[in-house]
């Protein structure tokens, strides 16, 4: 599994994108009593335009349905493609649900932070402290776990766990048997070394959080973090729980467990019998989720994930300190590249033109593909959806759309595109 954008995978934005710097076409300066013009860093938006780009973008995909879901000072814009169901006409909205996989961590931190801001725990707590038996726990810090610097291994690379998924897809498992998988496994590197996006730390975060707030992770999402903002269509399945309300999207996948939640390449058969149309993909829709829970494990709509991420950035859900904190904790993934991707407190931060910068995330587990972000400086939310995980090239299917997607809303913007 990628650490940059994959299943309950990793924040978002793919290492290669980059900009071009606009072209300077300004006129002479003014006289030295008129204002300096600031042309704006958004385009208007072209709704047609959108939607074309996106399905243009979604066929070379192969993805059967997609949503695009995007709200700037100009209004809100929707471009919905394609279809929920593979084989059947029934075009995907923004109400519909879908697995949302690792935007799950935004919330799970979110709710370690108020559980932080109520003095129930310490960001420099020691994880042993609420969780008995992890390797090092001593050393590790609940900060170390939010920002993915704790070093142990992560579970979701293990070869046995994809297997036994594919054997019975329905099972139910416990977060303490994800971290018995990781467990036996030496840790990659002593806390605080080096960054490694790493679902073990999430499924620790979840237990902190239960043992700290004294309630079950979902009873704790609903009643602090959903039902105050009026996300009624967010939730946290039970183990036992294989379903979706509707209306719901189905979602597909080539090929088995591992390619989601391990980085492996599509061999070349594999990715031929797929664009030939010989292989179809797999309806992963009712693989049970309980593996990923705290990692990954929520379920929501495009509409309330838009209102989510718009509040948490802008400080709905955390105090005025705890806000700052939350806001400054993103630190670059990669130390030669201070400038990069960040990773924070469930949170990953990155310039990606000259007037456009976003706090973001991103989701992928068999089946699904997500983004959602906020850029406050210019007050533009954007949530991407689709039901396909991995095309048949291996992309991440809805992280890929986005660079198009981005060039439609910011000016002076030219990111490469699929």
């Amino acid at each position: 599994m990628s650490c940059a954008v994959l299943l309950i995978t990793g924040s978002g934005l793919p290492s290669e994108v980059g900009f071009t710097a606009p072209v300077s076409t300004s006129a002479p300066a003014p006289a030295a009593s008129a204002p300096t013009p600031t042309p704006s860093s958004l385009k208007p938006i072209d709704p047609a335009a959108l939607r074309s780009v996106v399905e243009r973008a979604a066929k070379k995909l192969m993805v059967p349905g997609a949503v695009v879901l995007l709200r700037t000072p100009q209004g809100t814009f929707r471009a919905t493609v394609g279809t929920t169901e593979s084989g059947a006409a029934q075009p995907p909205t923004t109400g519909d649900h879908f697995r949302i996989a690792s935007n799950t961590k935004t919330m799970t931190s979110a709710l370690t932070l108020l559980l932080a801001q109520d003095g129930r725990l310490r960001l420099g707590d020691p994880v042993s402290a609420y969780v008995p038996g992890v390797p090092g726990g001593d050393h590790i810090t609940i900060a170390e776990l939010l920002k993915m610097r704790s070093g142990l291994y992560n579970y979701t690379d293990a070869p046995e766990l994809a297997a036994r998924m594919d054997a019975d897809p329905g099972k139910a498992v416990t977060p303490r048997e994800m971290l018995a998988i990781a467990f036996r496994h030496p840790p990659n590197f002593a806390p605080d070394a080096s960054y490694e996006y790493n679902n073990t730390n999430y499924a620790l975060l979840g237990l902190v959080a239960e043992k700290a707030g004294g309630h079950p992770l979902a009873q704790q999402f609903r009643d602090r973090l959903f039902a105050p903002l009026g996300l009624a269509e967010t939730s946290l399945p039970g183990a036992h729980d294989l379903s979706l309300p509707a209306p719901y999207s189905h979602g597909y996948m080539y090929g088995g467990t591992a390619y989601a939640l391990v980085d492996r390449p599509y061999p070349a058969d594999l990715q031929a019998a797929a664009r030939s149309g010989k292989l179809r993909p797999v309806d992963y829709t009712h693989q049970n989720p309980s593996y990923a829970t705290a990692a990954g494990g929520a379920i929501s709509t495009a509409d309330d994930l838009a209102t989510w991420i718009r509040a948490l950035v802008t400080g709905k859900v955390l105090g005025p300190a705890f806000q700052q904190r939350w806001l400054h904790s993103p630190q670059a993934e990669d130390p030669a590249a201070p400038n990069g991707r960040q990773y924070g407190y469930g949170i990953a931060h990155q310039r990606f033109g000259p007037n456009a910068s976003m706090y973001y995330h991103g989701g992928e587990l068999p089946g699904f593909n997500s983004f959602i972000g906020y850029d406050p400086d210019n007050q533009v939310t954007l949530v991407i959806w689709t039901n396909l995980t991995l095309s048949p090239d291996g992309r991440p299917t809805a992280q890929t759309l986005l660079p198009t997607v981005l060039n439609q809303i910011y000016a002076g913007l030219s990111l490469s595109t699929a």
